[in-house]
């Protein structure tokens, strides 16, 4: 058997460019998932996000350090609700809204009650974080059906 792509070429107009589904890379983070490539509803860049996360934790650390310090679990029992209140009512964190960030579902509406409390809990965990698909969405967010757009 033969490949009709290699036999007509890439440029054939009777043969269109074969399109691979799943972690296929794309010309940008979000395209696959109908997000545009830049500006209001893009994707968020890995920059903003980590700056953002940082903020969080600061946050948290300083609630943490007045009122808590001590106990081990405080600080990321801090984290988790100020992540999972915050998201449900205002859409991110104080880091995201800082920085013009918010967390949507896949398809771009309001993320809900219960995708923040699976995004937060994978993100604690820290390695579903560090592991991202092609759209730049860590293992937390897909877990979850999430996506962190600019504002």
């Amino acid at each position: 058997m033969t490949n009709p792509n290699s036999a007509a070429g890439p440029t054939s107009p009777s043969v269109p460019p074969k399109r691979w589904s799943g972690a296929a890379p794309s010309e940008w983070p979000g395209e696959r998932l109908g997000f545009p490539e830049e500006g209001r509803g893009s994707v968020a860049r890995p920059g903003r996000r980590m700056i953002a996360l940082i903020l969080d934790w600061v946050i948290c650390f300083v609630i943490y350090a007045a009122f808590f310090f001590g106990n081990a679990w405080a600080s990321t029992i801090i984290f988790f609700v100020e992540q999972v209140v915050l998201i449900t009512l205002l859409g991110g964190g104080f880091g995201h809204l800082l920085l013009g960030l918010r967390v949507v579902q896949v398809n771009g509406t309001y993320a809900g009650w219960w995708r923040p409390i699976i995004r937060t809990f994978f993100l604690i965990l820290t390695v579903p974080a560090l592991i991202w698909d092609s759209d730049q969405r860590g293992l937390h967010d897909v877990f979850a059906g999430t996506v962190l757009v600019r504002r």
